[in-house]
């Protein structure tokens, strides 16, 4: 019942703030954190899960509203909305208590808002947009971080310092994102480097591809993953049924994200 309250009072809390900036036309989070009779972290929690929602902005300080000019064009929105979705389905795959590595990507990144209500993560990343994210969360996980080499193409730490940290541990799930999905290879990614995304794939016990359908059938030229290390696809409905019996094939699960 006591976690029920708070929940409840969660939403009521997010609700009011977004009524408020509505009104006002910015809040700052002292304001918010003394009105509201909470700590100014909760608060920071609030506004960053407000914000991946797409209701504000979050400036120093605070927050103000979204201005009408950067509103997303209809189609933009319906592509953001796939993500989501297949975030999400991908996400529902997790149970509490669960070690699990996210690697970087859109996509991947979309899965954090959906994690709020899973108790006891441990999660790694190599990604900090996604470890930023993970701080934000009601119940914030143990967050572990690989180190390494930043590496500005893909925004994530690469390299043998962060190989060798994965190796020190083992984990439940591995999710990724891709460049594309070759039907014949398994994923394949412009960059160079991919042995990071290797040694992921090695110390995880289920591997889960995270990506839009538009990603299926790319010939890229370098293969991340072969097939044989991948044990699910996340992906829309607008994959076709060969290219789903194609995956298949290869003895991999895939779940298609409902976009309706």
């Amino acid at each position: 019942m006591k976690g029920f309250v708070l929940k409840r009072n969660t939403r009521q809390r997010r609700h009011q703030i977004v009524q408020q900036l509505n009104q006002t036309g910015e809040v700052s989070v002292e304001q918010l954190a003394n009105q509201h009779q909470t700590s100014e972290v909760t608060i920071r929690k609030d506004l960053a899960m407000l914000e991946s929602s797409g209701l504000l902005l979050r400036r120093y300080g605070g927050a103000v509203p979204i201005p009408q000019e950067i509103v997303t064009e209809p189609l933009e929105q319906n592509v953001s909305n796939r993500k989501v979705l297949v975030a999400r389905a991908a996400a529902a795959l997790i149970g509490e208590h669960q070690r699990i590595i996210i690697d970087s990507g859109t996509t991947t990144s979309a899965m954090i808002p959906e994690l709020s209500s899973k108790r006891g993560l441990v999660v790694m990343t190599n990604a900090i947009r996604v470890a930023n994210a993970l701080r934000e969360l009601e119940h914030e996980p143990t967050l572990l971080m690989t180190g390494g080499t930043w590496d500005p193409q893909s925004e994530s730490f690469q390299g043998a310092v962060a190989e060798q940290v994965l190796r020190a541990y083992d984990f439940d799930w591995l999710f990724i994102g891709a460049d594309g999905l070759d039907l014949s290879r398994g994923t394949v990614t412009f960059n160079e480097l991919t042995g990071l995304s290797q040694v992921m794939a090695d110390v995880a016990r289920q591997v889960v591809v995270v990506a839009e359908s538009n990603k299926i059938g790319r010939k890229i030229p370098n293969l991340e993953l072969p097939w044989q290390q991948i044990s699910y696809v996340v992906t829309d409905q607008e994959i076709t049924p060969e290219q789903k019996a194609a995956i298949e094939h290869h003895g991999v699960t895939v779940l298609c994200a409902d976009l309706n």
